[in-house]
């Protein structure tokens, strides 16, 4: 499988602030990367560069078999991008935002009118395409952003945190929406702040610091280098403490920790293990209040991993 995003060595500073600092990446085609990293690591230059907007200090990058800089203005027509904040004219309708996309990649007339049409039926904003986008609330924004950056088909698409202040239900639709494209055979590299979206969205996904690429793998070979499973177990009594402890010491792989009336006891073994678990405290008559098993986060890979737990507040670089 050839690669549709290849970066090597892409350096990039700002003044005394270096963005990227000798980036390696390397994204298959019709796959999704997602790009994780703390505020300030790279992800929105690395996007910059890739879409031709932010040319780099040194280094390589080549997007559907184009040099990001010599093949600027044929790679502009071969992507999509659609930014952290929706790039839409509010005093356009809907159908006229799509319809002036096609017309500036030259689809025609009759071409650019019938995509606008069709986009707009795919992002359920047929009802809404001859309002003013000024009217449409934050969720159809981002929708018709999202249009807009495939109104030329692209076979490489960039989202830069693309469901940036949504609520919890637009974000789910977007995700949908997302996904369909995907499996239409689209390659993503998809930026994003929200650490389940790209758990849920992403083939692979790389961890960026400080300009570098620091962790590759898919979601769960990311949450296996931190450390496998966790059997958290809460105790009605905290008088039962001590003995959970000593029962449950026969199936930890490491040390046991205990917070409050919780412990946490790291397994491996999968369910297996939890059966074993209830098993030996039931032998002991410990009475727990509640008792699971629990798999890494992406949230405690960005923590071992970069330093600190990701923010929903956090805007990249």
């Amino acid at each position: 499988m050839a690669d549709a995003i290849v970066a090597e060595g892409l350096t990039k500073r700002y003044g005394s602030v270096v963005a990227l600092d000798g980036l390696d990446l390397a994204v298959p085609e019709g796959t999704v990367m997602g790009l994780l990293g703390p505020n300030g690591a790279g992800k929105t230059t690395s996007v910059r560069v890739f879409t031709t907007l932010l040319e780099p200090d040194s280094g390589t990058a080549r997007v559907a078999g184009l040099d990001v800089r010599s093949d600027a203005v044929e790679l502009r027509r071969r992507i999509g991008l659609s930014g952290q904040y929706a790039a839409v004219d509010e005093y356009l309708t809907g159908f006229e935002n799509l319809d002036m996309v096609g017309r500036l990649y030259h689809l025609g007339r009759t071409a650019s009118r019938d995509r606008a049409r069709e986009l707009l039926e795919v992002f359920d904003l047929v009802e809404a395409a001859d309002r003013m986008v000024k009217g449409y609330s934050g969720g159809m924004r981002r929708r018709l952003d999202l249009a807009a950056s495939l109104v030329a088909r692209p076979s490489v698409l960039f989202l830069d945190e693309p469901t940036t202040g949504l609520d919890p239900r637009s974000r789910m639709g977007m995700w949908d929406v997302i996904a369909e494209l995907v499996a239409g055979g689209t390659t993503l590299l998809l930026t994003t702040q929200y650490l389940e979206e790209a758990d849920r969205l992403a083939d692979r996904i790389a961890v960026i610091d400080h300009g570098r690429v620091i962790a590759l793998g898919t979601a769960d070979q990311l949450k296996d280098q931190v450390g496998g499973e966790r059997l958290e177990l809460t105790v009605r009594q905290a008088s039962d403490l001590a003995l959970a402890r000593s029962a449950l010491a026969g199936v930890a792989i490491s040390e046991i920790t205990v917070d409050g009336h919780q412990l946490t006891v790291p397994v491996s073994g999968g369910a297996s293990v939890l059966v074993e678990a209830i098993r030996l405290l039931d032998a002991e008559a410990v009475k727990v209040r509640d008792v699971g098993l629990r798999r890494p986060t992406l949230d405690d890979v960005f923590l071992a991993l970069t330093g600190h737990a990701a923010s929903s507040s956090e805007v990249s670089r």
